[in-house]
């Protein structure tokens, strides 16, 4: 049960982690002998133009990639160049810096994406039938492009298992971790909210309400009609009833629709009452909705009648002071240090950046560029005591660590998140710290304390005073054991010991 808990909190936290938006990308899913395939999508995830470029080892056409990367980034106007973190990554990421470096402002932001279960997508029957004239390879440059732009529908394709953020995911019931995925995935889809115009089948199929066939047939009736302009036009599709969409109309989205409202998380049975807090603001719908000053002046029992309580009315104003909130937290990217691409590279006292990439029972796993990932044991991930290290990272965390061993034969890298102490600097103790009877020297004249021979640090009072307390302190009664003889107390010892 503990493992499958582990797993299914690590799928969360990478499920709901930040989303780069709906900019243009390009994909790389590096690789030496087989070449750097890319992939370019535009910001909503179609995919425009894709190459496979050698600039390494045996052909090593180094000018030739960063001309075709080059002429790819100026003809689809690129923001954001994603690469993949398999073998060939720190490669490909030189490669790619030095191209950002000739090239002229605006320029691209490169990425490190993790590419954990890229191959099993891209060789999977829904790649297949959503790529059927794409190579089996370049369908891996297309999800690394789009995990980047929204992780979440991009994940959502692949088998929870196969994304490998578990720990001893072989040696548990696997229904039950599938079933435990599975609602993770639900709870995570249905948090955020997707946009019914835009997600695709396997997307809206893990909405409440929706099954596959459902979601296909959303899809199917989208591609036929084009955008839906309200979510009352999803009543349109022939297999939604009336009771799937009073399910599932909360969770989907529509963006600059024909109704301001269905771009937010209210639910249209509820629409009445945010037009009618509206009304109470004498504003316009579209001019309320995000602002956060108008409604605070309301109260919200004003609101509340016989089908709509106190939480929800609540829950209507947080919508409108910002619509569709999006519970993922910014976008935020790690980075590596320069010239540290090799296990070889790391020396212990190194200070780096990383991403979590696992986290584990007994620590966390860090990605710091060097195509091995680094434990932090739980016994360093603070400096106060840590019982689950869930509550200090979670996958997908920009985390700073230092370098406290290294083994390169087992590959093994150890890490730590605590602060660093200077062994060197001095301590602050306190000078007259209590000394318990068995560490007391022998009674002395006063002089060998120390108090007479350093008289302008103390008064003559205080010096008098601690005197006579440390003299006071040097002569305590001692306790019963110790005034008898030796025989005798070994003796009682003995005696209690056979009793």
């Amino acid at each position: 049960m503990e493992a499958i808990a582990v797993f299914a909190r690590n799928l969360k936290d990478l499920l709901l982690a930040a989303p780069a938006g709906a900019r243009a990308t390009m994909g790389l899913d590096p690789g030496i002998r087989t070449g750097v395939k890319v992939a370019v999508i535009d910001a909503t995830g179609k995919v425009l133009d894709t190459d496979t470029v050698y600039p390494f080892q045996p052909r090593n056409d180094v000018m030739g990639a960063r001309a075709s990367l080059k002429h790819l980034i100026a003809k689809h106007g690129i923001e954001l160049i994603a690469i993949g973190n398999g073998t060939g990554s720190r490669e490909t990421e030189k490669l790619v810096l030095d191209l950002i470096e000739r090239l002229p402002a605006p320029k691209p932001t490169k990425v490190i994406v993790s590419e954990a279960g890229a191959s099993v997508y891209s060789a999977s029957e829904l790649a297949a039938a959503e790529f059927p004239n794409l190579d089996v390879s370049l369908r891996g440059a297309v999800s690394i492009a789009r995990r980047l732009q929204d992780p979440l529908a991009e994940l959502v394709k692949i088998e929870p298992k196969a994304i490998g953020v578990g720990q001893y995911q072989h040696d548990v019931d696997q229904y039950r971790l599938s079933r435990s995925l599975d609602g993770v995935v639900e709870d995570a889809v249905n948090a955020v909210g997707v946009d019914l115009n835009t997600a695709s089948a396997p997307l809206l199929a893990r909405i409440s309400g929706l099954g596959s066939s459902v979601a296909e047939a959303i899809v199917s009736h989208r591609d036929a009609n084009g955008p839906f302009p309200t979510r009352k036009a999803l009543l349109e599709v022939p297999r939604p009833g009336q009771r799937t969409f009073e399910q599932c109309a909360g969770f989907l989205r529509i963006s600059n629709g024909a109704e301001p409202l269905d771009a937010s998380s209210v639910h249209p049975e509820a629409y009445g009452v945010a037009r009618k807090i509206v009304a109470a603001c004498g504003r316009d719908l579209r001019s309320l909705m995000g602002d956060k000053s108008a409604p605070a002046g309301l109260d919200p029992a004003r609101f509340v009648d016989d089908r709509f309580g106190l939480p929800t009315v609540r829950d209507i104003f947080l919508e409108l002071e910002k619509p569709g909130r999006d519970p993922r937290p910014a976008f935020k990217t790690a980075t590596f240090a320069e010239g540290v691409d090799d296990i070889k590279h790391l020396k212990p006292g190194m200070q780096l950046e990383g991403t979590v990439t696992n986290v584990a029972a007994f620590g966390a796993f860090v990605d710091i560029g060097v195509h091995q990932d680094g434990l932090v044991h739980v016994s360093q991930l603070a400096d106060s005591f840590v019982k689950d290290p869930h509550a200090v990272v979670k996958a997908g965390d920009v985390v700073k660590v230092r370098v406290v061993e290294v083994d390169v034969a087992r590959k093994r890298i150890g890490l730590t998140m605590r602060r660093e102490i200077d062994a060197n600097a001095p301590r602050d103790m306190p000078r007259d710290k209590p000394v318990r009877p068995s560490q007391r020297p022998p009674q002395q004249p006063s002089s060998s304390l120390g108090l007479a021979r350093r008289p302008a640090e103390r008064g003559d009072a205080e010096t008098r005073a601690l005197a006579q307390k440390t003299a006071g302190a040097l002569t305590p009664a001692l306790p019963y054991q110790a005034t008898l003889s030796p025989l005798v107390s070994s003796s009682a010892c003995r005696s209690n010991s056979r009793r």
